[in-house]
Formats: C-alpha cells, sequence, structure tokens
C-alpha cells in the first residue's frame, strides 16, 4: 500500500509541474489556445500531440494486463458507447473550459497556488460533483443495500 501511495504522490508531482510547465494551468495560455478566430496559440496542440505519443503505447500495452507494474488490479475503462450522458457531458466540460480556462486538473494545480479564479472553479466543479453524486446514487432498500 505505500508503494503504490508514494507512486501516486511522485505521478501526482509529476503530472502537475508538467501542467505548469505546459502552461496548461495558465487560463489566459489556454483561452488563447481555444481562440481560434482570434490570434491563436497553438502551443498547447504540441503539450496534447506529446502527451499522446507518450499514453499510446502506455495504454496498448497496459491493455493486456490483469494486474499493473505495482501488483495491483487493472481498472481501465471498457465502454465504447457514445451515448447522451456522454455527449452532455462533453459539451458542458468544453463550454467550461473555454469560459474558465481551466479543465480539473489544471484548475486544481491552480487552486494549490491560491489563484482566485481557480479556487472558485475549484469549488464549483466539486459541487457539481457532489449533486451528480446525490443525483444518481443507487435506490437503497432498508439497511443501505442496494433495491
Amino acid at each position: 500500500m505505500k508503494k503504490t501511495l508514494l507512486t501516486a504522490f511522485i505521478a501526482g508531482l509529476v503530472f502537475g509541474l508538467g501542467l505548469l510547465v505546459s502552461g496548461l494551468a495558465n487560463p489566459a495560455k489556454v483561452l488563447a489556445f481555444l481562440d481560434l478566430a482570434g490570434v491563436w496559440d497553438p502551443s498547447l496542440a504540441l503539450v496534447m500531440i506529446g502527451a499522446i505519443a507518450v499514453g499510446l503505447p502506455v495504454f496498448y500495452l497496459a491493455k493486456g494486463r490483469d494486474l499493473s507494474v505495482l501488483g495491483e488490479q487493472m481498472k481501465l475503462p471498457t465502454s465504447t458507447d457514445i451515448d447522451r450522458p456522454l455527449v452532455i457531458g462533453g459539451l458542458l466540460f468544453g463550454i467550461g473550459w473555454g469560459l474558465a480556462g481551466f479543465c480539473p486538473g489544471p484548475a486544481i494545480v491552480a487552486t494549490g497556488a491560491g489563484e482566485l479564479k481557480a479556487i472558485v472553479f475549484t469549488v464549483a466543479m466539486l459541487s457539481g460533483m457532489g449533486i451528480f453524486h446525490l443525483l444518481n446514487r443507487p435506490k437503497t432498500g432498508g439497511r443501505g443495500r442496494p433495491a
């Protein structure tokens, strides 16, 4: 368990540093990237291409495994359905990203840096997640068991 927590901490630290160095935690840079009709900044496209280049082979190798390198059970997504909740969620994500210049990871990094806009975004994001959880929790019959 300690090895897993240490690995998660190191991965989160590297991810957060990557977001800072790449500019993804800077909403002005993100909004300049999303502004295709204005003064477009394509630099984040290179960051995304780099992330895909690193991630694709790793996910390809992980797909055939039951256990991670640390011996933990692999929990990769299995659904390939493009359904209404996915489309609506994607639209809401894109609208939020375009309005605020943040998506969840960079918002948490900027919140840690004390940026007020990121703190407001993070509180709204966590509130939305909480409301979704409350509205979509399984119905329980007596004793807290699913009905």
